[in-house]
């Protein structure tokens, strides 16, 4: 009886299905909340700045060059090195880059030292949303899209927080009160040395998993037309979206003579809906697959885009928060997907991607307010409600879902 009563104790139990770790998704997306929060208030504070070092609008554009270069060209490079070598406490110390940069902001003499404190902040935004990106994926469970929705959605609510908080409390109170902000970034970086823990304790574990099938059946040449697509596709979010986030109060006042206070109404509507349709994308495209929700996002707002400009007031507003919520779900799937075609390659294809979404932004802002004031900002708004028509390169994509699902 003990006999063979010994091959069924010996058996191994049916391995669990990874469990989505929320706690660690809920952490990593209060400290994106932070990080996006602290890096807004750079752009919120520039009259402050201008005013006060009596800047040209060269030298205003060239802290903003400053930031989006170590922003978004250092990102791809962090994630190549912590791809080959995983640096889990690099989070926390990315953070304390962003810690010194507002603290030197809120105190620089001269503009060389605004340049500087600039460089920080966007070196400590160069370390951490590769790495973060990866602990989101590590802590999915295999849900990968809900938990890149769940990171970025902190991101956007950052971002739409910060210039709200600028005018509550920097305005009023002077440039030196930036340095209050830096009580954010010490919260940030007790939350990420947590977060550090789990992460040195589990990426081993984790690293050997990597089961994506459909990407083997991919020819070299397939995957680089496919990131070639996905790149377009970014760039055609990213305009659009630089279109709406940067000059919508302008055309709001322009065009329809409403007040500042309106127009900024409007646009806290526009980015309440862009953190609310980052946060649907991601599980959507875990349900019914990465290019649909692809397809969706991108081509399913030209409509709307192009019915923008003939609005009027209230179907402007109605117009553009349907624009934020379907276009804003496109960033988690692109993401995923990327990560799909290059597996063992998370953090080169996070700090790639959001590298290149972030320098797309500033580029578009760029663009799009010398197109403002040779030809109106009527006629921006005309000429990129064709943009979201690029969408129709989806078609290029492999399908990645079914071998998965297979």
């Amino acid at each position: 009886m003990n006999a063979r009563a010994e091959p069924l104790a010996a058996a191994a139990p049916p391995a669990e299905p990874p469990r989505t770790a929320f706690a660690v998704l809920g952490a990593i997306s209060f400290a994106h909340l932070l990080n996006d929060m602290i890096q807004s208030l750079i752009l919120a504070i520039y009259p402050i700045l201008k005013s006060g070092f009596d800047l040209s609008f060269g030298q205003v554009g060239l802290i903003t060059l400053t930031y989006q270069l170590t922003a978004s060209l250092l990102q791809p490079l962090v994630g190549v090195a912590t791809d080959r070598r995983p640096m889990p406490y690099s989070l926390p110390v990315g953070m304390g880059f962003t810690l010194c940069g507002l603290l030197l902001l809120a105190t620089a003499p001269n503009f060389p030292l605004l340049l500087t404190a600039a460089a920080l902040v966007g070196t400590g935004s160069s370390v951490f949303h590769p790495e973060s990106s990866r602990v989101a994926r590590m802590a999915s469970g295999g849900r990968h899209g809900l938990a890149q929705s769940l990171f970025q959605v902190g991101g956007n609510t950052g971002a739409s927080l910060g210039p709200l908080l600028a005018a509550w409390i920097i305005v009023p109170h002077g440039r030196g009160s930036v340095a209050w902000f830096s009580l954010a970034a010490l919260l940030a970086i007790a939350v990420l040395l947590q977060v550090s823990r789990w992460y040195g304790a589990h990426h081993l574990s984790r690293g050997s998993a990597r089961r994506h099938h459909a990407a083997v059946m991919l020819s070299r040449n397939r995957v680089l037309l496919s990131l070639l697509v996905l790149g377009l596709l970014i760039f055609s979010k990213y305009f659009y979206l630089a279109s709406l986030s940067s000059y919508y109060t302008f055309y709001l006042i322009h065009h329809f003579g409403v007040s500042v206070q309106n127009a900024q109404t409007h646009l806290f509507v526009f980015l309440f809906a862009v953190a609310a349709g980052s946060l649907i994308g991601g599980p959507v495209g875990d349900r019914i697959g990465r290019k649909s929700v692809i397809w969706i996002s991108i081509l399913g707002v030209a409509p709307f885009s192009l019915l923008l400009p003939h609005a009027n007031l209230f179907w402007t507003g109605a117009l553009s928060v349907v624009i934020g919520l379907i276009l804003s779900s496109a960033f988690s799937s692109i993401l995923v997907y990327a990560q799909e075609l290059l597996p063992g390659r998370v953090g080169m294809v996070s700090g790639l991607f959001f590298g290149f979404a972030f320098g797309m932004g500033g580029i578009g802002a760029a663009v799009l307010g010398q197109l403002a004031d040779a030809h109106g900002i009527e006629y921006v708004y005309r000429l990129c409600a064709y943009l979201p028509l690029m969408g129709l390169i989806t078609v290029l994509l492999p399908e990645l879902d079914r071998p998965r699902r297979a």
